[in-house]
């Protein structure tokens, strides 16, 4: 689990596939969740397995000489992943080895990417070669898809003609250029709004005028758009929550338009377009500015551009109120995660495994720079521990890397292999573990199906979601990592305005932090959008109350 997180991280920011080498179908099994993840949150992988050996009485070199090799045996390997994976191989003889290789890390960084998988008994890895090579810059990466003339004068045509055009997006960012591109689409056509689904890495700039932030398949601005432009969106929105009204006019461009790996997914489009999202991007805008009767057009839309920076000045105001100071001395997600933000550098990278809180955390974060907001875009938990290691190597020694984490998404992200690897290989990162002492989410899904009924009366700890008492979140990684970490619990905003500078003081000087902030008792949302009503409810999605003792661990 945490290698292939590690893998997942590293080849997120890098762009470059990464491999993971793992036992059998033990091992197999053993990378849990994580295939899952790399999976929705189109990451290339490379995972590469053993199988037990297939000779028994010495017929071959790398026949069976072991109790285990009998009972690691099972009929059909590949299909413990093998619905997770672009592509699934097994070696059986070392003469086509690299092409085989080369074959699976092409579906890997072919859109959309994704994990594959090769495995092998020890005979044909024992098996002795004569040196060969292969003309490895045939081997390329399957290029990008454009969209036909047709479609880009169709799409640019009706953006420009809307009188209310969005655009939802949601893995465009993985291409660290679309973010770029997208920005000059909205510059081309002054109305157009972006929302994002958080499917993996930021796809637009927070402080943009422009920018609707994030949020999971429910927002206003899907209901009252005309023209919608959903680009690299696995849920643009959940119709029994929120969707488009009738008239709207839909179009769909996507790597994957049909989602191949989806038993039930479907985007009514009046043209849905297989294409990569950063070139369609450049395509539209380019096509804009190069057609007159569209340029001019655009050109008039002055006071929509102007009421984008009133709308945006307003929704970061409702924002900063959520972080205001409690009379209480208690805090928030949103004043924490505010606090965190003025206090990292300004190109930090952000792992960021919020689950509840991943909304208001993004929100306070504000991350402008493409390749800085990093989150799963499955739904395996624990993908971040291991995933912001990655991130770290990948980054290199000087770049600040920052894990925001919910408690129990802690536990799943086997901290005793994160924090150990941390200390063994010096990718020192400052964890902060959101405490809310429980599992918020599933009481959130039971209530958006039985909003009044007995569960809804019930405590944590009658439905078993409670955590209390809390396990020691900053004692398990100090003891992880040997003692070699700086390890904190925090529970007033007094304690972490003193206390969150010494986590960060001590990632900076090269040893890793884990601080465990204990949340106030806040009032949460029933969905991932705040009320579920769109940002003019913002300022009421939590209130505030509590108190408590921070504890400086190491």
């Amino acid at each position: 689990m945490v290698a292939l997180s590690m893998a997942d991280g590293y080849a997120r920011l890098s762009g470059k596939p990464q491999c993971v080498i793992v036992h059998v179908d033990v091992g197999t099994q053993g990378l849990g969740a994580a295939v899952h993840n790399a999976a929705c949150g189109r990451c290339p992988v490379l995972i590469f397995a053993g199988l037990s050996p297939f000779t028994a009485d010495g017929e071959m070199k790398g026949t069976r000489t072991e109790y285990i090799h009998w009972i690691q045996d099972v009929p059909d390997q590949k299909q413990i992943v093998a619905q997770y994976c672009r592509y699934t191989g097994e070696i059986k003889t070392g003469k086509n080895v690299k092409q085989m290789v080369n074959r699976a890390l092409q579906f890997a960084t072919q859109a959309p990417q994704g994990p594959v998988y090769l495995y092998g008994a020890r005979e044909p890895m024992e098996e002795v070669l004569e040196p060969y090579s292969l003309r490895q810059k045939l081997w390329a990466t399957v290029r990008p898809v454009a969209l036909s003339e047709e479609a880009v004068a169709e799409i640019a045509t009706a953006l420009v003609n809307a009188d209310e055009p969005l655009v939802i997006t949601g893995y465009s960012g993985r291409d660290h250029a679309a973010p770029t591109e997208l920005v000059k689409l909205v510059d081309k056509i002054p109305g157009l709004r972006v929302l994002d689904t958080g499917g993996s890495d930021m796809c637009f700039p927070a402080d943009h005028r422009a920018s609707l932030g994030l949020r999971y398949g429910v927002d206003a601005s899907i209901q009252t758009a005309d023209v919608i432009l959903v680009a690299d969106c696995d849920v643009p929105w959940i119709p029994t929550q929120c969707k488009p009204k009738d008239s709207a006019r839909v179009f769909h461009i996507d790597v994957d338009p049909l989602k191949q790996q989806m038993l039930v997914g479907w985007i009514e489009a009046e043209a849905t377009c297989k294409a990569d999202s950063c070139t369609a991007f450049r395509q539209l805008h380019t096509y804009i500015s190069g057609t007159p009767s569209l340029s001019e057009k655009t050109s008039t839309y002055a006071a929509r551009w102007d009421g984008l920076q009133q709308q945006h000045s307003k929704r970061l105001a409702l924002i900063k109120d959520l972080a205001q100071p409690s009379q209480s001395d208690s805090f928030n997600s949103s004043y924490l995660t505010a606090l965190i933000r003025k206090s990292v550098p300004e190109d930090t990278i952000f792992a960021v495994e919020a689950v509840t809180n991943t909304v208001f955390v993004a929100d306070q974060l504000k991350c402008r720079i493409p390749g800085t907001y990093i989150n799963c875009g499955g739904g395996g938990l624990g993908w971040s521990g291991g995933a912001a290691l990655g991130i770290k190597l990948a980054a290199g020694e000087k770049r600040f890397v920052c894990q925001i984490v919910a408690d129990g998404t802690f536990l799943f992200s086997v901290p005793g292999s994160v924090y150990w690897i941390s200390q063994r290989y010096k990718l020192p990162v400052l964890t902060i573990v959101l405490n809310n002492n429980g599992w918020h989410a599933p009481r959130r899904s039971l209530l958006l199906v039985h909003p009044d009924g007995y569960g809804s009366k019930a405590t944590n700890e009658e439905l078993n979601i409670s955590f209390a008492p809390s396990p020691d979140y900053a004692g398990i990684a100090k003891a992880a990592a040997g003692g070699n970490l700086w390890a904190g619990r925090v529970s007033t905003m007094t304690e972490l305005r003193k206390i969150l500078p010494l986590a960060i003081e001590s990632v900076m000087n090269g040893m890793g932090a884990v601080l465990d902030c204990q949340l106030d008792a806040h009032v949460q949302p029933t969905s991932d959008e705040p009320s579920g009503k769109g940002d003019a409810e913002l300022d009421d999605a939590e209130t505030e109350k509590g108190g408590g003792k921070a504890v400086l661990i190491g």
